[in-house]
């Protein structure tokens, strides 16, 4: 007598709906119980996707000896919808939380099993209901776009919504943004804010929710912390200090710099020290910061965005570098070193500034400063009109470029901005050097 020959599972599989837990067992004895979510169009034939309740997800290559079986039960870290109304919160200071996109304001939808931007203070609250543990907080929804797609005059609309918050009576203001041009916006907030009252804490989440590892939950609320403890009056960055969920780093910013592309402690103070941590509900600040002041808050606009960041590499062709700043009225050229270009590239520097363009310097190295007069390379650059902007990090620079060339009509008047400090961006000294 012979066994009756296995049905191929895969047809029925495929067909089942998103969200329907699932079974699945291989000849071998291994069971995998998890979530049925979305197949994406990287995966082979006959790949079924599950959320297993670990959070995290798993492609099974489905062979015709495989058997399954339908679970009941909702889909594994499932959330209660979201209340048609914010819950009522604690009286006390209020803490603005502006959202702009990025992976800390999205959520897992698991009737898709993808990840989708969490919208309107409800729902992010029910997403987030630690964040109301210490005092109220109001959620501003500004923007919904991944990091990359921000330009400057979205910096522009960002610092007037910080304001706004501001005098309508936060306390601080929490900006939710997604990491990979973070160092940008929030060095641009630092030169466009000026009168602050109280904390601009720029955040983000370096792991998707979906992921047990997520850190948007912790990193947020630590920034709800610093926003809220009201101390500070000048633009932060907040993200983890480690890998652990206990640390977190209170960054000046306008010297912080993304350093890796997934780890949770990406974000790392340049040249100078964090401000500060928060640790165990705590905020300590141990270094020096620019106090909370008595307001009214107010952005220093305009902007010009007709600005470059240009990257010097060996090879960099002239032509090309000099048609990149065509219809720009200054570039930054990040240099190798002390703040080197190759010399061919003397004939379009000294062109541009001819025609008056505002070309400036600073290095790619990731600490120390750009300085002109230890080579040759550097006094040919400086004599030709290059503007040397010392400690500052690329990023920043272009940030500085951005304002200072809406508020300066001439060369003269946008290389005095860029050299004069304004948010305490160049640092005095370097830790194990010399002072510039």
């Amino acid at each position: 007598m012979t066994d009756a020959p296995l049905t191929d599972p895969w047809p029925e599989l495929r067909s089942l709906p998103m969200g329907q837990r699932v079974e699945v067992v291989d000849p071998a004895g291994s069971t995998w119980r998890g979530t049925v979510v979305p197949h994406h169009g990287f995966s082979g034939e006959r790949i079924l996707q599950l959320k297993l309740a670990s959070g995290y997800n798993v492609g099974l290559r489905i062979r015709s000896n495989f058997t399954f079986r339908t679970l009941e039960g909702p889909a594994p870290t499932s959330l209660p919808p979201a209340p048609a109304s914010p819950p009522a919160p604690p009286d006390g200071p209020w803490v603005a939380i502006l959202t702009t996109g990025g992976t800390i304001a999205s959520r897992v939808d698991y009737e898709t099993g993808g990840v989708r931007p969490v919208k309107g203070e409800a729902e992010i609250l029910a997403f987030y209901p630690e964040l109301a543990r210490s005092g109220p907080v109001r959620i501003v929804p500004v923007f919904d776009r991944l990091s990359e797609e921000f330009r400057p005059e979205d910096w522009a609309a960002l610092s007037e919504q910080v304001v706004a918050s501001f005098r309508a009576g936060a306390r601080g203001v929490v900006v939710a943004h997604g990491t990979d041009t973070l160092a940008f916006t929030a060095a641009a907030l630092s030169f466009l804010l000026v009168n602050l009252p109280g904390p601009v804490v720029v955040v983000g989440a370096q792991r998707s929710p979906d992921r047990p590892s997520s850190d948007g939950p912790s990193n947020l609320d630590a920034a709800v912390q610093v926003a809220r403890d009201g101390r500070i009056g000048e633009v932060v960055v907040v993200m983890h200090a480690g890998l652990s969920d206990t640390k977190f780093a209170v960054h000046r910013g306008n010297w912080v710099r993304k350093m890796h592309s997934s780890r949770r402690d990406a974000f790392e103070s340049r040249n100078g020290p964090p401000l500060g941590w928060v640790e165990e509900g705590r905020v300590t600040i141990d270094a020096p910061y620019r106090p909370a002041a008595e307001g009214p808050a107010r952005s220093d606009l305009p902007i010009d965005p007709h600005a470059g960041l240009l990257w010097f590499y060996p090879g960099l062709d002239p032509a090309g570098a000099g048609a990149f700043i065509q219809g720009l009225r200054g570039v930054v050229l990040a240099g190798t070193g002390l703040g080197h270009v190759s010399l061919v590239h003397l004939p379009w520097i000294r062109e541009a500034i001819a025609r008056g363009v505002v070309v400036a310097m600073t290095t790619q190295c990731l600490a120390g400063r750009a300085d002109p007069f230890v080579y040759s390379t550097g006094r040919e650059l400086v004599q030709a009109g290059v503007v040397y902007l010392d400690d500052l990090l690329p990023e920043t620079a272009y940030a500085k470029l951005v304002w200072a060339l809406g508020h300066g009509t001439t060369p003269a008047e946008v290389t005095r901005l860029l050299r004069t400090p304004r948010a305490d961006e160049f640092l005095d000294r370097h830790p194990g050097g010399a002072p510039p």
